[in-house]
């Protein structure tokens, strides 16, 4: 698929990796659909993008709330051919510490936001996806969804966070093997020590040191960085199935 041709819903898209992405998107010529509980800062990017973008308020978790989005996002353009799922939590909290055990809600949260989220929103643009006609690729539409370097060396205090972030990375393949049928592919991204709102609240002597731990480049990655690949995703067909660190070569100590 053309980036040009590209009318994505980004959940999360109105802070961090997710507005990157849509950055991108529309400066490459195509259209995007912000999902997004911050509705200040999406109608702001609604407003300063122009009409290939808009956005709508939306908790990925709910159903009726993204159903009316997918329909919002053909209403506005016509199709949806392409998602990306950003949208995520990442609350610390150790299994127990010496305030009792980790709190049972907040990891039902997280797995709530981020692993039944991402799949929510899969399974319903999938279903309008499937009646796309095909492109000159032979496909109907792409999925892209984020996990973490943490679903595969998460650090005391992520319990919650690895939990879903290695749901997300397993179910990649067997929904990109599913839908392979449609001619819709499914990848997922598993970014490191990225610059995002996560890290806004450290100061910058913090966030210089947390990017000396990755071997090469020794920072922390730009959000530009992360678009730039859900861009080759969508760009290149026989990239399915896989989930891509995109990290710098680190590998994550215990804590």
């Amino acid at each position: 698929m053309k980036m040009k041709d590209c009318r994505a819903l980004v959940t999360g898209g109105a802070s961090g990796l997710g507005e990157a992405v849509v950055r991108n998107i529309v400066g490459k010529g195509g259209g995007a659909l912000i999902i997004d509980v911050n509705e200040k800062r999406g109608r702001e990017l609604d407003q300063e993008l122009g009409d290939r973008v808009k956005f709508h308020y939306a908790d990925v978790a709910n159903e009726t709330d993204v159903e009316r989005a997918v329909n919002d996002a053909i209403d506005s353009f016509g199709t949806i051919n392409a998602v990306v799922n950003c949208a995520g939590i990442a609350p610390p909290a150790r299994v127990v510490s010496k305030g009792g055990p980790h709190p049972l809600e907040q990891f039902r949260k997280v797995i709530e936001i981020n692993l039944i989220g991402t799949f929510n929103v899969i399974r319903l643009a999938a279903e309008k996806m499937q009646l796309n006609e095909v492109n000159e690729f032979s496909e109907k539409g792409v999925i892209i969804n984020t996990a973490s370097v943490a679903a595969f060396e998460g650090q005391i205090g992520q319990a919650a966070y690895s939990a879903s972030k290695a749901g997300v990375a397993g179910m990649t393949l067997p929904i990109a093997r599913e839908l392979a049928r449609d001619g819709i592919r499914v990848m997922t991204i598993a970014p490191g020590l990225f610059d995002t709102p996560m890290f806004e609240s450290l100061p910058e002597e913090a966030r210089t040191s947390l990017g000396k731990n990755v071997p090469f480049p020794s920072r922390l990655g730009s959000s530009a960085e992360y678009a730039q690949l859900v861009e080759a995703i969508i760009e290149n067909p026989m990239l399915n199935g896989e989930t891509i660190r995109l990290d710098g070569a680190i590998r994550m100590q215990p804590k």
